[in-house]
């Protein structure tokens, strides 16, 4: 199934030409790693000829590749999804999975903490969690006649927070510090968190009963969000031959561990970003803080937290520079969530995700003839 974003790169391809043969893009390290000039419309996916991958960049597509396979040998037909999941791993984030009951979002946040050998603690959000319950306690020892901190779930590289929205406001917000910080302070001491460290979160759709949404502080931290979907006919058909008699999460065994992971994110934070680049990951962000339909458009963090994520897709994908396409196919995922719609734009039927696509669609894509945006939103 494609997404929206997915249907708005692929006919933006459509539209380009290949330049290979423009001089430009040849020389120096960083010249084969610009947006092409504005006469020229750069095909998507080109690996400029005269530059090489570092070993570094196959080092990410090829560990990403392995765990990839791993967790669809649990998750059937979601290979975005997976790789949108990595990619939020590898930008140092957190990942929120939202979608009503039975699709497999536990499932899926299971199999990608298994697949790495690391930490991994599970909390199931209640109505009645405490934050203690999460961040941790000091307990008095009587035996040293002093306080002993003993500590929560969040102390782990991967943390399962299996549905976050049934927990109350107070639980949810002990969650601000580490994903933030990447700290947590508890009765006055600040115990540092070890790397790396991400929080997969479930969440039901706020219209089920028993959930509580997300305050707009919490949301803004995690990274993308992304929603399952029901499987297509013959996913699912394939998910009854293998699922029926055995679980497969059971014998998922990991395929890399925590030192790669962190060699990994050194890998992506090298990842070379143009300036226009930069700048086309700005505009977007201001268009939504502009655009009639959103009373609360893109902060400051998602704006960097976008292009974190377009790194860690360049390197998934073996490039060590980011293109359009990149930020692009990752908007919606990075974006969406953040957003809060006017109460007219909801009575019309707009969702966040439809606002987005029509901003894609009217703004220059970096390093394209002028108009070409307006050309693909024509369509």
């Amino acid at each position: 199934m494609r997404t929206a974003a997915t249907v708005l790169v692929a006919e933006r391809r459509a539209r380009v030409t290949n330049w290979n043969s423009d001089p430009s893009r040849h020389g120096a390290t960083h010249a084969a790693h610009a947006v092409p000039p504005a006469h020229a419309v750069p095909s998507a996916h080109v690996v400029p000829s005269a530059h090489a991958v570092p070993e570094r960049i196959l080092s990410v597509r090829e560990a990403a590749s392995r765990i990839a396979g791993n967790i669809e040998r649990v998750i059937e037909g979601k290979p975005e999804a997976v790789l949108v999941g990595l990619a939020v791993l590898l930008a140092e984030g957190h990942l929120l999975i939202e979608d009503v009951p039975g699709v497999g979002k536990t499932k899926f946040a299971k199999a990608l903490a298994r697949s790495i050998d690391c930490s991994v603690r599970r909390v199931q959000f209640t109505p009645d969690l405490l934050p203690s319950d999460i961040t941790g306690v000091s307990v008095y020892n009587t035996e040293d006649r002093d306080f002993e901190f003993k500590p929560g779930p969040v102390f782990a590289n991967i943390v399962v927070g299996d549905e976050i929205n049934r927990a109350s406001p107070k639980t949810q917000a002990a969650l601000l510090e580490c994903m933030e910080e990447r700290n947590v302070t508890v009765d006055g001491v600040t115990y540092a968190l070890e790397a790396p460290f991400m929080v997969l979160a479930t969440q039901n759709p706020i219209d089920m009963e028993g959930t509580y949404p997300l305050p707009e502080a919490q949301r803004d931290r995690f990274t993308a969000r992304v929603s399952m979907g029901y499987p297509d006919r013959n996913a699912e058909i394939e998910m009854l031959n293998e699922h029926a008699a055995v679980d497969p999460l059971d014998a998922l065994r990991p395929v890399s561990d925590a030192t790669e992971v962190r060699r990994l994110i050194e890998a992506v934070r090298a990842v070379h970003t143009a300036e226009p680049i930069k700048a086309y990951a700005v505009d977007l962000a201001e268009a939504t803080r502009r655009a009639a339909e959103i009373r609360l458009g893109a902060s400051p963090r998602a704006t960097l937290q976008l292009l974190r994520s377009a790194k860690a897709w360049a390197a998934i994908e073996g490039r060590d520079y980011v293109i359009p396409d990149d930020i692009q196919t990752l908007l919606v995922h990075v974006f969406a969530h953040r957003m809060l719609l006017t109460a007219d734009a909801h009575v019309a039927g707009h969702t966040a995700t439809d606002v987005l696509m029509r901003i894609v669609r009217t703004l220059p894509i970096p390093g394209t003839m002028p108009g070409a945006a307006n050309q693909v939103g024509a369509r």
